[in-house]
C-alpha cells in the first residue's frame, strides 16, 4: 500500500479549508484516510497551518511520499528539515543533541521572519488606512471651502442693490371706493363684464 500525505478538501464554494492528512493512494481526495496530520487554511494571510509535527516526521521516516503543496507546507513548518535531520543522526553525520540544536535555530530564524511579515502587514494595513483618513480630510477640506465661497456670494448680493426679476414685479390692486358690502357683488359683476 503507497501512502500519500495530501490535502482533503473541506469549505464552502471560494472559501475553502483544507486537512493534511496521510491516505491511502488509491482512496478518493476527500475520501477515506488513514491519520489526519493537520490543517492549512491558504484563506487567511498569511495562511493558518497547524501542523502535528512528530506525526508529520513519523509519517515521512516510514516512506509516505507528500503532494507537491504538502511538501512546500511541511519544509515552512520544518516537518521535512526534521526528517532530513534524523536521516544524518541515523547515518551517524552528527548526534541527536546536534541535531535539536540545528533545527532550534532554523525555528527561530523562520519564527522571525513569519513575525517581521505579520508585522509587515499590519504596518501597511496602519499606513493604508491613515492615507484613506487624510485623503477623507482633505475631501472634507474642499467641500467646506467650496461651501464657505458660496455662502459668501450669497452674503454679497443682498448687501448690493440686486436688480429685481420681471418675473417678481407686483401688480398693483384697485380698491373700490364708494362700494358698499351689498354693492360689492354688482360692482364686481360690472368689472366682469367691461
Amino acid at each position: 500500500m503507497a501512502t500519500k500525505l495530501r490535502l482533503q478538501r473541506h469549505g464552502r464554494k471560494k472559501q475553502a479549508y483544507y486537512y493534511i492528512v496521510a491516505a491511502d493512494s488509491r482512496a478518493p481526495r476527500d475520501g477515506r484516510f488513514i491519520e489526519r496530520i493537520g490543517d492549512y487554511n491558504p484563506n487567511s494571510n498569511p495562511a493558518t497551518i497547524n501542523l502535528d509535527l512528530k506525526k508529520a516526521v513519523k509519517w515521512l521516516d516510514t516512506g509516505a511520499v507528500p503532494t507537491d503543496t504538502v511538501r512546500a507546507i511541511l519544509s515552512y513548518k520544518g516537518a521535512m528539515m526534521l526528517h532530513h535531520l534524523h536521516g544524518g543522526v541515523n547515518k551517524g553525520a552528527f548526534t541527536a543533541e546536534e541535531a535539536d540544536a540545528k533545527f532550534a535555530k532554523w525555528t527561530e530564524e523562520k519564527d522571525a521572519k513569519v513575525q517581521s511579515k505579520r508585522d509587515s502587514l499590519a504596518n501597511a494595513k496602519a499606513q493604508t488606512a491613515s492615507e484613506r483618513l487624510k485623503a477623507e480630510a482633505k475631501v472634507k477640506d474642499a467641500r467646506a471651502a467650496a461651501i464657505a465661497a458660496k455662502n459668501a456670494v450669497v452674503e454679497e448680493v443682498p448687501a448690493e442693490e440686486a436688480p429685481v426679476a420681471e418675473d417678481s414685479v407686483e401688480t398693483p390692486v384697485v380698491e373700490a371706493t364708494d362700494a358698499t358690502s351689498t354693492d360689492a357683488p354688482e360692482a364686481a359683476a360690472e368689472n366682469t363684464e367691461a
